[in-house]
């Protein structure tokens, strides 16, 4: 793992892309510092971490495009997969790199937050509370974005599909609010769920008389929670969207409180995905 970590951090700054993401990112945040604090004399910086947070939309994928899609383009990821080191390990090497120019990049913009407690009242743990979020959703949203790189072949391709994947994380609390909260809406939502449910295990099994179980099981775990609770479906939608939710667990962290399942929640979401571009790879090696 560690030679791919060294390989993959030299590869950053051997070719253009470690200097195109720290240039971009670092000059957009430069604008956003300039604009919202330092011409408007403003020592909100939390207002200023809250722009940052939108940077990484376009910036993620630059940094992980070419993690998996490249080694495919050169034709050297078999030879990679080949290698005594393990498929894990290859893919935590991979994140990793990524994960420490993010941080060496988030760790530059600290300046910005002296210049404002020199000059200004800074409020020290909201900001330490907003950089403590910035690692643990930047980790997830690079998780997401190793995981796209691994199933495709082309660098613009992983860009655009990484983008637009963070992008429906970024709406999920926008679309979540529209959606409606009546009971029936409730039941027929986690009934679609329970058939969605059914249709990837019978695409990934053949097997009608699991499939038949679990949908009967599904069947009677509604029904069931219909007549004992029927509070659970009122806003049922929008409470199941919320849970994927990353950037609204990242307000704890702007209002300086650290909760403990807000950073399991980042962990576990980090290591799914990590662990789905484990599985990909696995799955591709053989194909």
């Amino acid at each position: 793992m560690i030679a791919i970590l060294k390989r993959e951090l030299k590869s950053y700054f051997l070719t253009p892309i470690g200097y195109i993401y720290m240039g971009f990112f670092l000059l957009v945040a430069g604008v956003f510092f300039t604009f919202g604090n330092l011409i408007t004399r403003s020592s909100q910086y939390t207002g200023f971490l809250g722009g940052i947070l939108f940077i990484y939309l376009f910036a993620v994928p630059l940094l992980t495009m070419r993690l998996f899609s490249e080694e495919k383009r050169q034709r050297t990821d078999q030879l990679l997969l080949t290698s005594p080191i393990s498929i894990p390990e290859i893919v935590l090497g991979k994140f990793l790199a990524a994960f420490t120019v993010y941080l060496i990049t988030l760790v530059i913009t600290v300046m910005y937050a002296v210049v404002v407690g020199v000059f200004g009242d800074l409020s020290f743990w909201e900001t330490l509370g907003a950089y403590i979020g910035f690692i643990f959703i930047g980790a997830s949203y690079i998780s997401v974005g190793v995981f796209v790189s691994a199933g495709t072949e082309n660098q613009l391709t992983s860009a655009l599909v990484s983008f637009f994947s963070l992008l429906m994380i970024w709406l999920i609390d926008p679309i979540s609010n529209s959606l409606p909260v009546e009971l029936v809406a409730g039941v027929i939502f986690a009934s679609l769920l329970v058939v969605a449910l059914c249709a990837y295990i019978y695409l990934n099994t053949k097997n009608l008389y699991i499939t038949l179980a679990v949908f009967l099981v599904g069947a009677i775990i509604i029904t069931a929670t219909y007549f004992i609770d029927k509070m659970v479906f009122i806003g049922f939608m929008r409470k199941f969207l919320s849970w994927f939710s990353l950037n609204k667990r990242y307000e704890n962290f702007s209002m300086g409180l650290l909760k403990v399942d807000s950073l399991v929640y980042y962990l576990s979401f980090t290591g799914l995905f990590l662990f789905l571009t484990v599985r990909l790879i696995e799955k591709q090696r053989w194909v």
